[in-house]
């Protein structure tokens, strides 16, 4: 009977591309480890294809691989690295760690942003001592990675984390912020707040208020309503209010939406010929955040938000998120308004409800 593997590997030396490529494929698809160390071969094959096929086949064989590619993680040639953390990043074997963390200390910052990545994935909490200096790395890239890892790695990252966020370096101070922000850790609240009042980078302020959103936690929202005349964090600080959902911001953000809570200073935002300020982005995010929340109070200042322009898309979305709730108050302004592109948003909104005209 004939050996399918041993026949794929043998033509793994064939003269033709195509047939090293077709070769490799039917070796994934078969997954024995009996291929592993050719199939490693052929990631230095001249053929980009061929290479593909290979990374593809020892990624889909996984564990029976993994000892072979722990051994290429210092290959001369740095595209055997890559290859070969990449591959680990997917397959996630705890016998890799050792050797991905030492990739962190590699010149090719592929190789450290891969190795960031396996490393997230193995949720082994040993590792986050070894990410955090990664986020100030000089490639953009690589920061975002670990800072995507150390997120990845939830609970067993946090310390680390949380001492991150009294590094002198502003970068890891930031993603930092960044990681504990998607981590949702409920236990960084008070840390991003402190950060939020007193960090001396407005950037890495200015994330901490993001973080605080996606944290989602309301023991924040007293605190966020406290720095919204502070130009920069005001647009920001709502848009997490609205995150958070508590009703207790609902009249803040009503006054917001309908201008009449207008900051002593504001910040001018140039782009696309247009000059905004950070008020007017308020008063659509305020919008936006009383259709999160969801409170009927704010139903009256959302349709008073469909004759500005620079709020009727957000308040057409918000008034959809309250159902038929929002349909007495949306039918007397289709009656009367002459404004076409008012009447636009309204119908979109009705119809998006389900009210059809004819229906009372």
């Amino acid at each position: 009977m004939a050996d399918a593997v041993a026949e794929n590997i043998a033509a793994l030396r064939d003269g033709d591309w195509a047939i090293r490529e077709e070769a490799a494929v039917c070796l994934g698809t078969l997954r024995d480890g009996r291929a592993v160390g050719p199939l490693v071969v052929l990631l230095q094959d001249t053929d980009r294809a061929v290479r593909q096929a290979a990374i593809g086949a020892l990624t889909a064989i996984g564990e029976p691989a993994v000892l072979a590619l722990i051994g290429c993680v210092t290959h001369p040639d740095s595209g055997v690295q890559e290859a070969a953390v990449g591959i680990l990043a997917v397959i996630g074997d705890q016998r890799a760690v050792p050797a991905l963390v030492r990739c962190l200390g590699s010149g090719n910052w592929i190789v450290r942003s891969q190795a960031a990545k396996a490393l997230g994935r193995s949720g082994n909490p040993q590792t986050a001592v070894a990410l955090v200096p990664l986020l100030q790395d000089k490639v953009k890239a690589v920061r975002v990675e670990v800072a995507q890892a150390l997120a990845t790695l939830g609970p067993a990252a946090l310390p680390a984390l949380l001492d991150a966020l009294k590094h002198d370096e502003w970068l890891v101070r930031l993603h930092a912020v960044e990681s504990l922000g998607r981590m949702k850790a409920g236990e960084a609240v008070e840390p991003l707040l402190y950060v939020m009042f007193n960090d001396a980078d407005a950037a890495v302020r200015e994330d901490a208020v993001r973080a605080l959103g996606e944290i989602g936690d309301a023991r924040a929202t007293e605190f966020l309503l406290k720095v919204l005349d502070e130009p920069g964090i005001r647009p920001l600080a709502v848009e997490a209010l609205g995150a958070i959902g508590d009703r207790r911001a609902v009249p803040t953000l009503m006054a917001i939406a309908g201008g009449t809570a207008r900051p002593e200073t504001t910040r001018a935002i140039t782009g696309c010929g247009d000059v905004w300020t950070e008020d007017v982005l308020s008063m659509s995010a305020a919008v936006r955040a009383l259709g999160l929340i969801g409170d009927d109070s704010a139903l009256p200042v959302l349709v008073s938000s469909l004759g500005h322009t620079v709020t009727r898309a957000e308040a057409a979305a918000a008034l959809v998120r309250f159902g038929a709730k929002a349909t007495p108050h949306l039918l007397p302004v289709l009656k009367h308004t002459q404004d076409d592109n008012v009447r636009y948003h309204v119908k979109e909104a009705l119809g998006q409800i389900g009210w059809r005209p004819g229906r009372l």
